[in-house]
């Protein structure tokens, strides 16, 4: 009978151990969902507080080419994305200043020029982007 002992102890103290740590587990994504949602209320940037300039940036993958030499014919997709993120003129500029933009190669002083090279009728104009922009914003018009 001893050895049935031990051997319900040992049960108990394996159900008391996996209790414990999907308490843990538990408690530890509570505090990372907290966290996320802390940084996300406060964190709310240029580009609004479900994105950023970033991720935005990964959606002008069709700009690549056009951002990097001003006579390469910009796509009707690089055009369409530069449209829906041109509402917002401070997101426009956060993504072209962003490290995924620096990355890709684009040049931030011909980036600038897609509106126009678009044609997009309502382009931000005489926005500036950055104090490296003074001089650039007349690029817009």
């Amino acid at each position: 009978m001893p050895s049935e002992v031990g051997v319900f102890v040992t049960l108990i103290e394996r159900k008391i151990m996996e209790a414990y740590t999907k308490v843990v587990c538990i408690l530890g994504l509570l505090i990372f969902v907290s966290i996320s949602d802390i940084h996300r209320v406060e964190g709310a940037g240029e580009c609004g507080r479900s994105t950023t300039p970033d991720n935005e940036a990964i959606k002008l993958i069709p700009c690549v080419s056009a951002a990097k030499d001003e006579n390469v014919k910009v796509t009707k997709n690089c055009c369409a994305q530069i449209e829906k993120l041109g509402k917002n003129p401070s997101c426009l500029c956060a993504v072209m200043l962003s490290n995924t933009a620096k990355m890709s190669g684009a040049d931030p002083k011909v980036a600038i020029t897609i509106p126009k090279r678009c044609n997009l009728a309502n382009r931000p104009v005489g926005y500036k982007c950055g104090p490296d922009f003074c001089s650039l914003h007349s690029s817009l018009r």
